[in-house]
């Protein structure tokens, strides 16, 4: 990091990497490369160029609440569909089409890129997450959590609405997830055990919070 003047602000949209800190772990990720690292507690956090996130750890025992009945469920609109298949389509190309090493890199940007956007209003979180799941059934490769809420978070920024994207981690055990949440910061369509993650990484950067640090000289 270059020097900044003793309580200036520094906004970074990106954090090169994020330091989670929980009682009995530490987790590095990169969020250039998508390269994560397991290493024991304690650590120095200054000895990290890193942004660091504290964490509670919430011990599951093995086991995870479920609901027992189903919730109602919601049509989406056609519109959505259509314009899910484009979203889905955009996130595969971006996924595939470049370096290996800075795909995760990419997608994280992606998943971004609507930052700047008003908040969505209703169900249109939830629409979008339900459509971007329907048409994601005819991708033929791994498909998993970073890809289908990127996809979804294209599909609301082309809506013209800022998707509150999520990539965070658990500690019990060690597990990354990526999702979304509406605009009250409920997560939307997960399962009962999302409660075990902590953001690492918003559109405003690491943790639940703004990319905002004070830094100081380095001798």
């Amino acid at each position: 990091m270059g020097y900044t003047a003793p309580g200036r602000a520094v906004v970074k949209p990106f954090p090169r990497a994020v330091l989670a800190l929980a009682p009995h772990a530490c987790v590095i990720i990169d969020y250039d490369t998508g390269r994560t690292e397991l290493r024991p507690v304690p650590v120095r956090p200054k000895d990290f160029d890193a942004a660091v996130v504290n964490i509670v750890g919430v011990q599951s025992w093995g086991t995870t609440d479920v609901q027992a009945i189903l919730p109602p469920s919601l049509p989406v609109p056609a519109r959505w569909r259509f314009a899910a298949v484009f979203a889905v389509l955009l996130t595969a190309a971006v996924r595939i089409l470049g370096p290996r090493r800075s795909r995760f890199r990419r997608l994280v940007r992606l998943a971004c890129c609507g930052r700047s956007l008003p908040p969505t209003k209703s169900n249109q979180p939830l629409y979008a997450v339900r459509a971007v799941r329907w048409a994601s059934r005819a991708i033929p490769a791994r498909w998993a959590c970073l890809e289908e809420s990127t996809a979804a978070a294209v599909l609301l920024a082309g809506a013209g609405r800022r998707a509150e994207w999520r990539h965070g981690v658990a500690v019990d055990p060690v597990r990354l997830h990526a999702w979304l949440v509406d605009r009250d910061g409920i997560p939307v369509e997960e399962r009962g055990d999302i409660v075990m993650y902590a953001p690492t990484c918003t559109p405003d950067g690491p943790g639940s919070g703004h990319w905002r640090e004070t830094e100081t000289p380095r001798e």
